[in-house]
């Protein structure tokens, strides 16, 4: 019965991490935003509430969608994320003459490659192919505790949690519409504090991440420069990368935490090449989140890593109707949530 009763219901997105909560509903059938808001959060207070009671989260969740929503919110039913760096996700294949013993190999993929004790871990799995040699699958490990107290705090709130996912997920589904998500991709999803690192070949195979971020280029560039934050954060999103008289300046100030993001690209493309064997080229880098806005920053990642490399939006195909949009340069805030709300029933059962 339930399955009938969600399938007639729509079902809004609502985005958790450490600087901010987002929630939004979406119209597929016309790729319209009916409703949206985000709230910021103070990280460390965002951080104690994921590790403790979630009480600071819903309290939030609940200012959001009564303060400080714009359109309508209409369904309690949510698509829940939690933060990427919080997840682990990893492809690998056994043989055929194995598969019978996969449970063993799952957990013993874990005990190698996943830094948490598999009592302490929600996990899912799925066969992503066969053939005459060997079964791939990909899992996929969250920590119990993040996931209970997001969707407690979710529930203190009033919203009845259909679906969670990592957010990376999320983004990877929305790709799939708007930017030739079909062909083998790596995601690079820069935010406020931290990167998260994906391939996405049908599915996402593997994902990884940095604790650098659209805030982090900013303080490189005012402690390089000698300037405010607020100054250093208009030369990022004004100039960046983009030839100008302060190019070289701005480069080398942030080109040090690049470099720490390429070198994760790279662990992860050889994790994807190596262990799964795969013989598909990569085919493109596509950069996304709030701290993406960095002209560019397409072209030093295609120089970097002799791929094509382009920061992506979905508001091509998706727009925001009648409804107040949010400013330009905060619409890439809202690719995760857009991509949660944009869940289709077969996917939640």
């Amino acid at each position: 019965m339930s399955k009938l009763f969600f399938q007639d219901k729509p079902i809004i997105g609502v985005d958790i991490n450490q600087t901010g909560i987002k929630v939004m509903a979406v119209d597929t059938s016309h790729w319209t935003v009916t409703g949206y808001g985000s709230v910021e959060l103070d990280p460390v207070e965002a951080q104690k509430s994921m590790e403790g009671d979630g009480e600071y989260l819903g309290e939030n969740i609940r200012n959001l969608l009564k303060e400080k929503r714009i359109g309508k919110i209409t369904t309690n039913h949510a698509v829940l994320s939690i933060p990427t760096s919080k997840t682990y996700a990893r492809t690998f294949s056994v043989p055929n003459k194995e598969a019978g013993k996969l449970k063993d190999a799952i957990e013993l993929e874990i005990e190698q490659y996943i830094p948490v004790p598999m009592a302490q871990l929600y996990v899912d799995h799925q066969i992503l192919s066969r053939d005459k040699d060997n079964t791939t699958v990909q899992i996929c490990a969250v920590p119990r505790n993040t996931v209970d107290t997001c969707v407690s705090a979710a529930n203190s709130a009033g919203l009845d949690v259909v679906m969670v996912e990592p957010s990376v997920n999320a983004i990877a589904r929305l790709l799939a519409f708007a930017e030739e998500g079909s062909l083998p991709t790596i995601i690079v999803d820069i935010g406020p504090a931290a990167t998260d690192i994906a391939i996405l070949d049908g599915t996402i195979r593997v994902s990884g991440g940095v604790a650098i971020g659209g805030n982090t280029f900013t303080l490189d560039i005012a402690k390089k420069l000698n300037v405010p934050l607020e100054s250093a954060h208009q030369m990022k999103v004004q100039h960046g990368l983009a030839v100008s008289p302060r190019q070289e300046k701005i480069k080398s100030a942030i080109e040090p935490s690049l470099d720490r993001i390429l070198r994760e690209i790279k662990k992860i493309i050889r994790y994807y090449s190596e262990r799964l064997n795969s013989e598909k080229r990569l085919e493109q880098v596509v950069i996304v989140g709030g701290g993406s806005n960095v002209p560019g920053l397409g072209d030093y990642f295609t120089n970097a890593l002799m791929m094509p490399a382009r920061v992506a939006s979905p508001w091509q195909i998706l727009n925001f109707g009648e409804l107040e949009q949010p400013p330009k340069q905060f619409k890439a805030r809202y690719i995760t949530v857009a991509g949660l709300a944009s869940v289709k029933p077969k996917e939640i059962f």
